[in-house]
């Protein structure tokens, strides 16, 4: 490798740094290519790029290797994929000259999290089904029997006993970004200090537990409160999936597959449904 290249190199490695922070900062997400095997002289190993689904950062040095390298990573995106590797002949066939160059696909993305408002028997089981499926949880309640470290030895949940609803769930989310919140509290009053604390923050979700009646009144208190519309528009209430959900731990699969539907782009229906109809 000629000696002018290594700056060049080390310059579009900085290039792809700065954007990954950026896109974590940003709470967006983005591909990150990297290329791991490479028998062709002009593809350097450890050459990297990241593709957003607007962007591209960084370069192989070669453009048709770089637009079918952004298609895959568009493509990955799309799908939610997370961590893939691919030759080039896999997903760019007519690149003969680089058909074995192996290429690592990586999602950036911030760690996801939940913000769980009430400790009761919905909230705890969905504090620990969260925390199995890899969310980084926080569950808070307004009595501290129920946020009580002994109930939850064998997870990873945050506890906070919140002496005031709205400063402890603002403290908790933050910027918002990567974050989802569900409202799973024992009445209107607590259902509406939470939402009313968090609807006009950036989070990615927030769901709140209860009939259409009782969800019906504390969406209107709010409507009332001069709260907009889009605001409310962004509340998934009633909480969760149709899954014919009744104890607490189906109620929390319900909300748990609710909010992952969002973060994946998931349609929340029935694949076999899906299939039958296009079979028709």
């Amino acid at each position: 490798m000629p000696a002018n290249e290594i700056p060049q190199h080390k310059s579009q490695l900085s290039q792809v740094t700065e954007s990954i922070q950026q896109v974590l900062a940003e709470g967006s997400v983005a591909i990150v290519a990297t290329v791991i095997e490479s028998s062709n002289a002009g593809v350097n190993v450890g050459a990297k790029m990241l593709a957003t689904d607007k962007e591209t950062v960084g370069s192989f040095g070669l453009k048709n290797l770089d637009d079918a390298v952004t298609e895959q990573a568009r493509l990955l995106l799309r799908r939610g994929v997370g961590t893939r590797v691919f030759q080039v002949k896999e997903f760019a066939p007519s690149l003969t000259g680089w058909a074995d160059l192996k290429i690592l696909f990586e999602r950036i993305e911030l760690e996801p999290r939940l913000v769980i408002c009430g400790a009761g028997h919905v909230g705890a089981s969905l504090a620990r089904l969260a925390s199995l499926l890899g969310y980084r949880t926080t569950l808070m309640d307004d009595r501290a029997e129920f946020v009580n470290p002994e109930s939850f030895t064998n997870t990873n949940v945050e506890l906070v006993c919140a002496e005031n609803w709205s400063a402890a769930i603002v403290a908790a989310v933050g910027n918002g970004h990567g974050i989802s919140v569900a409202i799973v509290t024992r009445g209107h009053s607590e259902d509406e200090q939470c939402l009313k604390a968090v609807i006009d923050l950036e989070v990615d979700y927030i769901g709140m537990i209860g009939s259409k009646r009782r969800t019906k009144i504390v969406l209107d208190r709010l409507r009332e409160s001069g709260v907009i519309e889009p605001r409310l528009a962004k509340v998934h209430a009633p909480v969760g999936l149709d899954i014919g959900a009744v104890t607490p731990e189906e109620v929390a699969l319900a909300i748990m597959a609710e909010i992952v539907a969002v973060r994946r782009g998931g349609k929340g229906g029935s694949l076999s449904a899906q299939r039958r109809t296009k079979d028709e």
